[in-house]
């Protein structure tokens, strides 16, 4: 199938059988979206004639309404990942998390370490023949409980030594507690880290505030700031969130870039708040809003102060392996959430949710039943997402996401699907840009 798009002045066709991207002239793109709604083409049989031998030009080279290529789901009965939610609490409460500000809808307590390293058996028990695996520290703030992590850390890094495997470990944190002792052990040992940043002091500041009510704006960015500048060439995201509040969020990404930070993340909110939920409504302003974020993103680029953004990170000639794509995250098959008592859950979005229990660490054995249901789950059982030109890109939404939404893991939330189809877009224009900038147009 192919999608006709414009960005601006600018006119596109993406293929999705060979994943192509061509740009053409609004003349081909208004005779390729009247074919494709079944009507006669506006325009001279010159201009018909043109197009119609240039889109068969393409055609014979493989690169347009290319048959869409066939994968099977990568799936596996090896357990390759654990979000272990070292403590359900927070040092801040921040009104928009879907955590309940740390308390996971529960008491507020801390995993021990006993739990932890339980967790970490289960996870090697589980892997089966795979070499690599990873553990996500989670909470809550992860950094209230620093010294159980150093010790599960060394811990794992011991077991795997035993048991042949190596450990990637990943953390995210508030920066609260971020001081020079947490950032040292961090740097060695972290893979990757994420900053829960959300940018502006007075947007950070409205939702994201301490126990006492006081905004944590100053006291998070010059902790995250500091870490950033130690952390060399190792991986971390400052991760913003924008809210019905503040859908001018361009500026929140452009201040974080502007604040020196490379490596941005800019999530929609997911909650049901309503002064904070993101509305249909609201879903032509965020359009627009990624264009304005394209632009600056794409100013930054041109004037040698390029910047990550997360959501503009697309790769339509390699990524990620078809198989992998239509398989979706992992969560419920080979990647689990294990709770402070130890409880399983599928991912930490579903933590707490009975309906997802799925066992725990000290009984070994996972339920057959949500199992299977996760491992059944992928792109093409998501069956709105068959004629959608983005599904090869976003492999059919978050699970949790749609479940929560919808009621249903293969039913796609509509609102996170704009969004999603928005930011491709916005990506494939960055794309076409950057090749003609490499080639000296």
């Amino acid at each position: 199938m192919i999608h006709v798009f414009n960005y601006k002045k600018n006119h596109y066709i993406y293929d999705t059988g060979s994943a192509s991207l061509h740009e053409c002239d609004e003349k081909t793109a208004a005779y390729l979206n009247a074919v494709l709604a079944g009507e006669k083409p506006a325009l001279s049989e010159d201009d018909v004639k043109q197009i119609r031998s240039d889109v068969e030009t393409l055609e014979g080279e493989g690169l347009l309404n290319a048959p869409e290529p066939s994968a099977y789901p990568v799936k596996s009965n090896e357990v390759k990942a654990l979000c272990i939610h070292i403590c359900h609490d927070c040092n801040l409460r921040c009104r928009y998390c879907f955590a309940d500000e740390g308390a996971y809808h529960s008491s507020r307590e801390f995993m021990s370490e006993k739990t932890a390293k339980q967790a970490i058996d289960f996870l090697i028990k589980n892997s089966g023949n795979r070499k690599v695996l990873e553990a996500d520290f989670f909470g809550g703030e992860p950094l209230m409980c620093l010294d159980t992590i150093k010790n599960v850390v060394a811990y794992a890094r011991e077991q795997g030594e035993k048991y042949g495997k190596k450990f990637l470990f990943t953390t995210t944190t508030n920066g609260v507690l971020l001081n020079d002792d947490a950032a040292d052990f961090f740097n060695r040992e972290m893979e990757n880290v994420v900053l829960s940043l959300d940018g502006r002091p007075e947007v950070h500041d409205a939702i994201r505030k301490t126990v006492n009510g006081k905004g944590s704006f100053d006291v998070c960015f010059k902790n995250i700031k500091k870490f950033v500048q130690s952390r060399g060439d190792k991986s971390y995201y400052v991760r913003g969130t924008f809210t019905a509040k503040n859908l001018d969020f361009s500026n929140d990404v452009m201040f974080l870039a502007e604040s020196g930070f490379d490596s941005i993340s800019m999530e929609p909110v997911v909650t049901d708040i309503p002064d904070l939920q993101i509305k249909k409504e609201h879903l032509p302003r965020i359009c627009e809003e990624y264009e304005v974020l394209c632009e600056k993103y794409l100013d930054a680029y041109k004037n040698g102060r390029g910047f990550n953004f997360f959501h503009f990170n697309i790769d339509l000639e390699g990524g990620p392996c078809l198989s992998k794509r239509v398989s979706a995250c992992g969560a419920g098959n080979e990647y689990f959430s294990v709770v402070p008592n130890g409880d399983i859950y599928p991912c930490h979005q579903f933590a707490g949710n009975r309906d997802f229990y799925m066992g725990n660490v000290y009984e070994g054995a996972l339920d057959a039943g949500i199992r299977s249901r996760f491992a059944s789950s992928c792109l093409f059982t998501r069956e709105k997402c068959g004629g959608c030109f983005a599904k090869f890109i976003c492999s059919g939404g978050c699970s949790a996401n749609n479940y929560n939404f919808t009621g249903n893991i293969e039913q796609p939330y509509e609102i996170t699907c704009a969004m999603m189809k928005k930011r491709i877009e916005c990506a494939m224009h960055i794309l076409a840009e950057k090749k003609k900038l490499a080639a000296g147009r």
